[in-house]
């Protein structure tokens, strides 16, 4: 990823469209194919020539051309950049560095469904408690923890996939976009060969709303990195304790208290999601331009594109290794469920109440009674509710112990990934 966005590759990916425009005048016939062979062969750049040229003439795209054309010399250089205006350059080149930093974005994304999905398969039936408010709910599985995980990535690796071929566009358009000095029917000879389509129409740029929209699909990404890593975060606290992201034997936690073990790695993405998403603002802020252009967009997209798109690859890979060495506690995940004798199976002690003749409220206030009783108190609700006369008027031991059954809130699990197609 970084080799994409280095200088020498910015300038390698000018010199690949200003030749895909020679390859297609000469198609067209405006241009001698054997001339434009040779210009093939000598074309060339330096960085270094370019920099002494653009601290002369303070603009990058003629630094560039005029040495190239001091390789080819004085009877190929007019075949170079002819008609065409800097930003045609610009844009279409910048395209292509987006399709080729967006493949790499598509492995991660591959690599990290995977592991996700043989972990999801892998704690199926693991018996976990969910929490809502922070604040424990029912019982659930782990696997169905990594399935919505699973449901959110896919989801937002689509959103990315299609803002990144809604971004896969070209333009050869001449200045303010009118084609004034070259033909019209060079545009789409030029993206057809560089693999990109051409835009259905264009100022003396690409509008920069394919640009928001595609920084919207990288902040999306982020965002929903950092709700696994924060649950990650939250699952690894002391109190909890039911995963851990994997500890190598020679690291230390911290500096004063040799017990630590951070969630240093799902700290550390959530940090960078932060600096994703507000690229993503400044996106939206270079839709906004003056007339057919202006370059207040060009400074910022040199540090949000490269720099947001190389941080969504590392956080894509950091979090498959995150999940690839996570240990998890499931024993600690079953202690956590049966906390308080069981108070998460209030639901089901309710409901029973209420077949066999109570009101809604009377079981509500019933069971609510028992079951505060028992997290305050740090008590057992199924010893309270096992010793209420109220309660047993209506319940016997045998009608509470089935309330109790962990499988009754599993019978669904197959149900649910069934719904995948694993």
């Amino acid at each position: 990823m970084a080799k994409i966005w280095d200088i020498n590759s910015k300038f390698y990916y000018y010199l690949r469209v200003e030749l895909a425009v020679c390859d297609a005048y000469a198609k067209l016939g405006f241009f001698p194919e054997e001339e434009i062979k040779k210009v093939h062969k000598k074309a060339k750049f330096s960085v270094e020539r370019i920099d002494k040229i653009e601290a002369e003439v303070h603009h990058d795209v003629i630094a560039f051309l005029t040495n190239v054309n001091e390789s080819l010399g004085e009877g190929l250089a007019k075949y170079m950049h002819v008609g065409m205006t800097s930003s045609d350059v610009i844009d279409t080149a910048f395209a292509l560095q987006i399709q080729d930093s967006s493949e790499i974005i598509r492995d991660d994304f591959d690599t990290l469904l995977e592991t996700v999905r043989m972990m999801a398969q892998k704690y199926k039936y693991t018996v976990c408690i969910g929490r809502s408010h922070g604040i424990h709910a029912e019982v659930t599985t782990f696997g169905i923890k990594l399935l919505n995980m699973y449901d959110a990535l896919e989801r937002v690796y689509r959103n990315f996939v299609d803002s990144a071929e809604e971004i896969r566009v070209g333009q050869i358009s001449g200045p303010v976009g009118t084609y004034s000095n070259l033909p019209i029917d060079l545009e789409p000879e030029v993206c057809k060969s560089l693999d990109l389509k051409p835009a259905r129409i264009s100022t003396q740029i690409i509008a920069r709303d394919y640009h928001a929209r595609f920084m919207q699909s990288l902040g999306l990404v982020a965002s929903v990195v950092e709700q696994i890593a924060t649950e990650i975060r939250h699952l690894q606290r002391t109190e909890v304790r039911e995963v851990e992201e994997g500890f190598a034997k020679t690291q230390k936690g911290s500096s004063a208290m040799p017990h630590k073990k951070n969630p240093v790695l799902s700290e550390n993405l959530c940090g960078l999601a932060r600096v994703v998403r507000n690229n993503v603002n400044t996106a939206m802020e270079n839709v906004v331009l003056w007339h057919e252009r202006d370059i207040s967009h060009s400074s910022a997209e040199r540090i949000i594109f490269p720099d947001s798109l190389t941080l969504v690859d590392f956080m894509l890979t950091r979090l498959n290794n995150v999940l690839s060495n996570l240990v998890v506690k499931e024993e600690n995940m079953l202690k956590n469920a049966d906390m308080f004798g069981g108070i998460v199976y209030s639901q089901k002690v309710m409901l029973a109440l209420v077949e066999n003749g109570l009101s809604r409220e009377q079981a509500y206030r019933i069971v609510q009674r028992n079951a505060l009783d028992a997290f305050e108190n740090d008590g057992s609700f199924k010893y309270n509710l096992d010793h209420d006369d109220e309660v047993l008027e209506y319940l016997s031991t045998d009608d509470l112990d089935d309330c109790f059954q962990r499988g009754e809130y599993l019978r669904n699990v197959d149900k649910i990934y069934e719904k995948f197609e694993f």
